[in-house]
């Protein structure tokens, strides 16, 4: 009966150990996710600068294009 008890505490143990690792790496996991979310915000927005940028000298070049 004592060899059970301990079994299953050695058991409980463990499982409380899994449990610790696996919310410090949830944890991780959403940092990583909110960073990953945040550089993908910044990128979009990057190319929408980009790309209104590049329709703006389209639209000069298609004028100065007009002019001549």
């Amino acid at each position: 009966m004592i060899a059970q008890l301990r079994a299953i505490a050695a058991r409980v143990d463990a499982l409380s150990d899994r449990a610790r690792q696996l919310a410090a790496e949830n944890r991780s996991l959403r940092v990583q996710q909110e960073q990953l979310s945040s550089d993908r915000a910044q990128l979009v927005a990057k190319n929408e600068q980009a790309r209104s940028r590049v329709e703006a000298m389209i639209a000069r070049l298609k004028s100065l294009e007009q002019h001549t």
